[in-house]
Parts: structure tokens; sequence; C-alpha cells
């Protein structure tokens, strides 16, 4: 296959976030092979939407070059503007990362004034999380004129049917992130960063705390592991955008303030290692996903994970080889897993599994999917 001109759309640095890491992930995965334009927004949410800061400037590990910050997401003009750009370079393939209706009117107008593309839409979600009146509405608006998509999931690929009769889409695994390893600290070296005792036994929830990732159900179960388990200590690394007082209260109710330490707010890319490091075992207690992120974080460490049967979770893990799979909203099923692995003395035997399953999570696995949808025509 020869060398090929794609335009790729979504958040890179300065903007924060999994997408964001991903997108540029993908990009440099693509330009090893062919000339890729990176297009990123000039504005991604207005501040009514989104209160915080949207970008850190102080992280550029992750840096794209030549990166074009062209589009105005809530600006008809500048989205026309782009379009003509795009047009104009003459693409064999536009890629755009998908994880929101938010996004609709942006897409819908690009894609009429880009005119015919191999259009290909990459859905971390194809309807969001919490659901809202008219999601279904505009995110059909946005990815029907799609020819192609990829999906980390089964599930999503049944979603996506619900707004695209028989959509052309591969399924393939979420890749593991692999590039957080700034300094390739050990777990003792982690752990003397973080104050931690060696003989402690580290649970890590880690990312933005939301309803929906079952956080409460995992301190439930605290009480439950301290019976069997000693020396158990959950670190809750992420921000909690407003709701950490309620959170705050069950850990008191609970009477677990001791084994529970909470560290809120936004974790620069340079800080997230150490927490992966010093951590036994990532647990994601969630209520509903598509995939996560978190889990390929925790395997780019060789940190197993306990997940719940939801979404696309089931899909990437295997149940006791590279961790545990719970049933969801159930913090009795969240102690048993954990418990079994520290009793079966698992992290060795899972690590190597990990490591065994590192190319079904690769990124080149990732470029080889969409160099498929080159010459593939509807």
């Amino acid at each position: 296959m020869g060398k090929k001109k794609v335009i790729l759309i979504g958040p890179v640095y300065p903007y924060k976030g999994g997408i964001s890491h991903y997108t540029g992930q993908m990009y440099r995965e693509l330009a090893k092979k062919h000339e890729v334009v990176m297009l990123s927004y000039k504005m991604q949410y207005p501040k009514i939407l989104f209160h915080k800061e949207q970008r850190d400037y102080e992280n550029d590990s992750f840096k794209v070059e030549d990166t074009k910050y062209m589009l105005h997401t809530a600006n008809p003009f500048n989205i026309i503007k782009t379009a003509g750009f795009i047009r104009k370079y003459r693409p064999d393939m536009v890629v755009i990362q998908w994880w929101h209706p938010y996004f609709a009117p942006c897409y819908r107008i690009l894609e009429t004034f880009m005119g015919k593309q191999n259009l290909v839409f990459v859905c971390h979600n194809v309807f969001p999380h919490e659901r809202f009146p008219m999601d279904k509405f505009l995110t059909k608006a946005a990815l029907s004129r799609g020819k192609h998509f990829v999906v980390h999931a089964k599930e999503e690929g049944e979603e996506l049917k619900k707004i695209k009769k028989e959509p052309d889409h591969a399924v393939t695994p979420h890749p593991t992130y692999n590039m957080f390893r700034f300094e390739n600290l050990t777990r003792k070296q982690a752990r003397e960063k973080l104050g931690i005792g060696e003989e402690e036994r580290i649970l890590l929830f880690f990312g933005f705390v939301r309803e929906y990732k079952g956080l409460k159900h995992l301190l439930h179960a605290i009480p439950l592991l301290q019976k069997e388990c000693a020396g158990i200590r959950l670190l809750v690394v992420g921000d909690f955008d407003g709701n950490k007082e309620e959170y705050e209260e069950l850990i008191r109710g609970l009477r677990i303030e001791d084994q529970v330490s909470v560290i809120d707010g936004y974790t620069p890319d340079r800080e997230v290692e150490k927490y992966f490091a010093a951590s036994d075992l990532v647990v994601l207690p969630y209520e509903s996903a598509t995939q996560s992120g978190i889990v390929q974080i925790a395997f780019g460490f060789e940190r197993p994970v306990v997940v719940t049967r939801v979404g696309g979770l089931p899909d990437v893990v295997r149940d006791g080889k590279t961790g545990y799979i719970a049933a969801p909203c159930d913090p009795e099923a969240l102690a048993e897993k954990i418990t079994l692995f520290f009793k079966g003395k698992k992290a060795e035997e899972f690590e190597e599994n990990i490591r065994k399953e590192a190319a079904r999570f690769s990124w080149e696995r990732m470029g080889e999917v969409l160099e498929g949808f080159f010459d593939r025509t509807l």
C-alpha cells in the first residue's frame, strides 16, 4: 500500500484527557506510513458548558507537532472554512473522534461542506454515558454520513445499528496506553514517592469520578475486605467535579478514613506513573460502560484489574488471567474478587499474562484496522 493522505480530527495537546492522548497516539501510528494532517480545535467546548480549564500547557509530552488548531465547534462560519480546507486537501480518508452529541451540529456542517469523503468515525462511545433528551437524534444526524466506523466493544456495534442500518464497522479492543512510563518507576520507588509501605495492599480507582463509575460500591467493599485482607488501602485519584462531599460523607459513615486516600483534581500526565506503578490492583466498579482507557493504562503498567460485567469491559479482561470480572453494583462481588487476587498471590502470574496480551492491544493493530478502510467502498 502506498502512502495515503489522511485528515485526523480530534483533541490533542494541550487539551486534557484520555481522548486527547488517544488521538495523539493514533496520529503517531498513522504517520509512520502515511501523510497525516492533525486537525484539532481552536475552541472545543464553550465555557458555559465546561467550566474547568480545558488545556494543560505544562504537559507537552504528547504534543503533536504542526497540529492545525482550526476548528471552532460553535462557529458555523469557521466550520465551513475548515470544511473548505479539507476539500482542498483531497484526503484519501477523514478520521473523526466521536464521543458526545455536543459535536453533532459542528460535524454535520463539516460533512455538508467538505464534499464527498471517505469518512471514518472512531466511536469511543456511540451514545453518551449520561443520556439526555435528543441525544439519539443528534448522534444520528452526525454519524449517518459516516462510511466506516471503529468501535471498541461488540455492544457499541449494536448501539451503532440503532442509528445506521448495516453500518460498515470494525470492533477492535481499545489500544494500550503505554506512554506514561516517563521514569520507569519500580513498585518500590513509586511507593517511596507516595509514602506507601511495601507491605500495604494497594487498590487504585483512577479518573473522573462520575456516578456511573460506581465508586460508592468499591467504598462499600472496603469494610468487607478488612476482614479478609490485612493492609488494604484504596487510592482514589481523580477529579470529583463538585461531588466530593458526598463521597467523603460515605467514607466517614463506613469508618474507613484510614483505608482510603483521596487525591482530588486533574492528574498531570507525568504524575500518572507513580499511582499505577505503586498499585497492586486497579479497580473499575462501573455501573455502566462502553470501554475504558483506564484498563489500558493499567495494562500499560502491567497491572491487573478488577472490572464489572458491563459494556465492553469483559471483552478486554481475561477473567482469572489478566484480572477478574465481577457483577456490577455489588460490593460483595468486588470484595470476593479482590480477596481472590491477594489470597491467591496472583500478581506475578497476571503480570506475565498481560505481557503476553500486548499484541492484541497494540497501536499497530489499530493502524491496520484503519488502513482496511482506504480502498473499501460501499
